[in-house]
């Protein structure tokens, strides 16, 4: 789904602080989350999708002000509430009820289980382009990247779907493929850089051959190379000739008088 968790190429948020040799726990109440969070998916049965799924639906503001094991905590809260194990309110006779976060309702999409799609629609070295869905559930295709093109580069062959799995809508196992992006065809700079994502197929279309002749016609460097040529040639003395010899076949001549 969009939202704020869905941070990927988004600017505004400042540099990334990388912690020099990061401990796995920061304290000692994260350890415990972390064993709380899977006694919960094995009580309620929910798959890491619909877990992740949890996540994403915790409201903008208390996303952006929780640490990486709070959000985790804030979605066990919402499927033990929504699976009726416990209520709002006992959950509010637990917590301080600011902290308490209101989720919204998980989406359960209408879709019937496919079977498990085993021969690869795409291969090494194929153009392709994301598609550009804005799905209300759950989705693991980032923004930055939908209706982008990039090449295949692997095919990790078969995994479960998490836009269906999430919603208990079947596995819909698919193949996954590490795509190539430029820097410049997701940002509009530097096309020297690169950058690898892992899409699944149903995330993908192809790219016929004519619309990467137009593709790259209309590419930035196509149209420097045009507008070079365009400057030569007026600038040229044999251009500058043309020209004068163009407007002058262009003149009328007066009709001769009876």
């Amino acid at each position: 789904m969009d939202g704020i968790h869905d941070m990927g190429g988004m600017e505004g948020f400042g540099r990334v602080q990388p912690e020099l040799n990061e401990p796995t726990f920061h304290a000692d109440w994260e350890r415990r989350v972390l064993a709380i969070v899977n006694g919960v998916l094995t009580l309620t049965g929910v798959n890491i999708d619909e877990f992740r799924h949890a996540i994403e639906r915790i409201p903008p503001a208390r996303y952006l002000t929780s640490s990486y094991y709070e959000r985790w905590l804030l979605a066990a809260e919402t499927l033990l509430v929504e699976r009726g194990i416990i209520t709002g309110e006992e959950l509010k006779s637990l917590a301080q009820p600011e902290q308490i976060s209101v989720a919204l309702p998980a989406i359960s999409p209408k879709a019937a289980p496919a079977k498990a799609r085993l021969r690869a629609r795409f291969k090494v070295g194929d153009l392709v382009k994301v598609r550009s869905i804005h799905p209300l559930g759950h989705t693991r295709s980032p923004r930055y990247v939908r209706g982008k093109t990039g090449v295949v580069r692997r095919d990790h062959g078969t995994y479960v779907f998490p836009d269906t799995n999430a919603h208990r809508a079947g596995e819909n196992r698919q193949h996954v493929y590490s795509v190539e992006f430029s820097a410049r065809e997701l940002w509009g700079r530097n096309d020297r850089e690169r950058l690898m994502i892992d899409l699944w197929e149903d995330y993908l279309e192809g790219v016929g051959p004519s619309d990467a002749v137009n593709r790259k016609r209309n590419s930035a460097a196509a149209r420097r190379k045009r507008r070079a040529k365009t400057t030569r040639t007026a600038l040229s003395p044999r251009g500058r000739g043309n020209r004068k010899q163009s407007r002058s076949r262009s003149r009328v001549s007066p009709k001769p008088r009876d």
